[in-house]
C-alpha cells in the first residue's frame, strides 16, 4: 500500500513540473516574438525586410554582377540603386581611370563591363574625400559651376607710334630756276593742304609764255592761227609747267615769271633740303612732307598669340599723352621677323589720328578684338591646380563628397580657363579650399598613379619578387600567358591582381619598343610582365620577359 501510494506521488509530481516547464516556455517564446517583431507589424514570418548592401566592400567581380543588374532593372547615373539605397554617380573602368559614363555597359577600353560609383560610398573613389558640412564651413569651402560662354580672348599689346611711310610726299623741283622765297623754314613745321612752300623763277617758263601770248594774240585776229596758240601751249607743258599754272597765264594774259609750290597735304615737314637764293636742278627734291591722318604703331606680339590675329582685324589704342581718348585702326601687317631673344612678332597697326595728337615715339596700349567668339567651357582659373604634369580639378560630388577630376585646359584670359576635356556643363568644382581636400585626398599618390614610373622606381621593380602584385606606387608586376599579339598590342592572360583588385582575367595591353621586348613574342607563350596605368588608354608594358612554362622561372 505504501508502495502503492509513492508511486501515484511521485507520477503526480512529475506532470506538474512538466505542466510548468511547458508553460514557462510558452510565455518565454511569446515575450521573444513580441520584441522580435516591431510594433504594428505583421507577425508572419515569410515577411522578410530586405537590407541594403555596403558597396565599399565590393570586389570588382560584384561592381560587374552590379552593373549587369543595372542593364536589367534599366538604371543609369542620377538613379537610387535599391540594393544599396545609394545615388549613381557614374561608371567607370576601374583599369583606365579618369573616365566617367553615364550608362552601365561594356568598357570601350577593355572587354569587360564598367562598374558603378555611387555618392556617399566608402569606396566609391578611392582618390576622393569626404568632408562634413561644418568642416566645410570652418575651411572656407566655396564651389562654382562649369559655365559655358565666350572666352575674352583679347590680345593685348604695347607699342610706339611712327609714321605712316605710305603717306610721305617728296616735293621736287620740275624745271631750273631759283627759289625765291621759302615760306617753310625749318623741319617740323605742320602745314596745311594748299598752304605756300616756296617761290621759285624759273626763267625758261618765260620764254615759253611770251610765245604763248604773242602766238594767243595775233589767233584773235587771225582764226588761222589757233593752232599755232596750241601749240605754244603744249610748248609750257613740256617746259615743265602745270596745267594750273597754265591756266593762270591763260586766263590773266601776262607773264607769270615765277611759281609758288603748295602742300598737297596736311602733314608735317619732316626734311628741308632747300634755302632762299639755291639754284634748282630738274628732279631735285626740295622737302619731305608727312601726312599725319593716320600713324603706324608698332608693337611685339607673342608668337604663340599671332596665329589668333589676321590681317584687317579691329584694333583700339590709349595712350598716357592723350588720357580720355580712344583711337582705333586695324592691323595692316604682322612683319615677317621674329625676334630670337623674345619670341615675338612685330605687328604693324594703322591708326586714325585726326586731330594729330600722335606723334612718333608715343608709347600706346592696344588691344585687338575678341578673334574667337565661339561658346566654350568656362571655369575660373583659381579653381584649376597644375601639377606641372597635368591640371586637376577638385569635383563636387554632392553630400559632402569631393574627388579629384583631371582636365584638359585649353587658352586663358583674365580669371577664366577655358576646359577642353574632362568637366560637363553644370558641374560644380571647389574654387577656395581646394588644396586643403588635395592634402586631404592624398592627391598626389593619386596622380602617382597616373604618372610615368622614375628611373628609381624603375630599379626598384627590378629587384621586388615576381609575382602578381603591386611593385610601386606606379607598376605592377604578374605572370600572365600570351593569347594574340597584333602590332604594339598583346593581349594576356593573367591571374588575379590583388592591389588593383583585378580578378584573374582576359585583357589587352601596350607592348614596350621594339628593342625592349623579346624578339619572338607569340601566343602561347608564357611571360612576366610589369606594366602601369595609364589614363584613356590600356595599361602600358614597361617590362616584359618570357617564362619556361614547367618551373615558371625567367630565362
Amino acid at each position: 500500500m505504501k508502495t502503492s501510494t509513492w508511486i501515484g506521488l511521485t507520477a503526480v509530481a512529475l506532470a506538474t513540473l512538466t505542466a510548468v516547464g511547458y508553460g514557462a516556455w510558452t510565455v518565454g517564446m511569446n515575450a521573444g516574438m513580441s520584441m522580435a517583431t516591431p510594433q504594428g507589424a505583421p507577425a508572419d514570418a515569410g515577411a522578410a525586410t530586405p537590407s541594403t548592401q555596403d558597396p565599399s566592400g565590393w570586389t570588382i567581380t560584384q561592381g560587374f554582377e552590379a552593373t549587369e543588374r543595372h542593364m536589367r532593372e534599366g538604371l543609369k547615373a542620377g538613379d537610387v540603386d535599391p540594393m544599396t539605397g545609394l545615388k549613381i554617380l557614374n561608371y567607370h573602368d576601374p583599369m583606365v581611370p579618369g573616365k566617367n559614363f553615364d550608362a552601365p555597359g561594356k568598357s570601350p577600353f577593355m572587354d569587360m563591363l564598367l562598374v558603378p560609383r555611387y555618392a556617399g560610398g566608402g569606396a566609391a573613389d578611392t582618390g576622393g574625400v569626404s568632408v562634413s558640412a561644418r568642416v566645410q564651413q570652418n575651411l572656407g569651402l566655396r564651389t562654382v559651376a562649369v559655365t559655358e560662354g565666350q572666352l575674352d580672348s583679347a590680345v593685348s599689346v604695347v607699342g610706339n607710334v611712327a609714321w605712316n611711310e605710305r603717306d610721305q610726299v617728296l616735293v621736287s623741283a620740275r624745271a631750273l630756276g631759283f627759289v625765291e622765297r621759302l615760306h617753310v623754314r625749318a623741319a617740323q613745321d605742320r602745314v596745311a593742304k594748299g598752304a605756300p612752300l616756296a617761290d621759285i623763277y624759273v626763267p625758261s617758263w618765260v620764254a615759253a609764255q611770251e610765245e604763248y601770248l604773242a602766238v594767243a594774240r595775233m589767233a584773235e585776229q587771225d582764226p588761222q592761227l589757233v593752232s599755232l596758240r596750241d601749240a605754244a601751249a603744249q610748248r609750257m607743258r613740256q617746259a615743265g609747267m602745270s596745267p594750273v599754272q597754265i591756266d593762270r597765264v591763260v586766263n590773266s594774259g601776262s607773264l607769270q615769271p615765277r611759281f609758288t609750290l603748295t602742300a598737297p597735304l596736311d602733314g608735317v615737314v619732316t626734311e628741308l633740303m632747300v634755302s632762299e637764293g639755291a639754284t634748282v636742278m630738274p628732279g631735285m627734291a626740295l622737302l619731305r612732307l608727312q601726312g599725319t591722318g593716320t600713324v603706324w604703331a608698332e608693337g611685339q606680339v607673342p608668337e604663340s598669340q599671332a596665329a589668333q590675329l589676321t590681317t584687317g582685324a579691329s584694333v583700339s589704342a590709349t595712350s598716357p599723352a592723350a588720357p580720355g581718348q580712344t583711337f582705333t585702326g586695324r592691323l595692316q601687317a604682322l612683319l615677317p621677323s621674329v625676334d630670337p631673344a623674345t619670341r615675338t612678332i612685330k605687328a604693324r597697326l594703322e591708326l586714325a589720328n585726326p586731330q594729330g595728337r600722335l606723334v612718333p615715339g608715343m608709347f600706346v596700349q592696344m588691344r585687338f578684338a575678341n578673334p574667337d567668339a565661339r561658346q566654350v567651357l568656362l571655369l575660373p582659373s583659381d579653381a584649376v591646380i597644375h601639377t606641372g604634369q597635368r591640371s586637376v580639378v577638385m569635383l563636387a560630388e554632392g553630400d559632402g563628397r569631393f574627388s579629384p577630376v583631371e582636365v584638359r585646359t585649353g587658352r586663358e584670359a583674365g580669371d577664366q580657363t577655358e576646359i577642353l576635356q574632362g568637366l560637363q556643363l553644370g558641374q560644380k568644382v571647389v574654387r577656395s579650399g581646394q588644396f586643403l581636400i588635395d592634402s586631404e585626398a592624398s592627391l598626389n599618390g593619386f596622380l602617382a598613379r597616373l604618372s610615368p614610373p622614375t628611373e628609381a622606381a624603375m630599379d626598384k621593380a627590378a629587384a621586388m619578387p615576381e609575382k602578381a602584385g603591386a611593385v610601386s606606387p606606379t607598376a605592377h608586376q604578374t605572370p600572365a600567358k600570351v593569347k594574340a599579339v597584333d602590332g604594339d598590342t598583346v593581349t594576356l592572360n593573367h591571374p588575379a591582381i590583388p592591389a588593383l583588385k583585378w580578378p584573374a582575367m582576359t585583357m589587352d595591353f601596350r607592348l614596350p619598343p621594339a628593342d625592349q621586348r623579346p624578339k619572338h613574342l607569340s601566343a602561347g607563350q608564357s611571360v612576366q610582365i610589369e606594366f602601369e596605368m595609364r589614363d584613356g588608354d590600356v595599361p602600358q608594358i614597361t617590362r616584359i620577359e618570357p617564362r619556361t612554362a614547367a618551373t615558371g622561372a625567367k630565362r
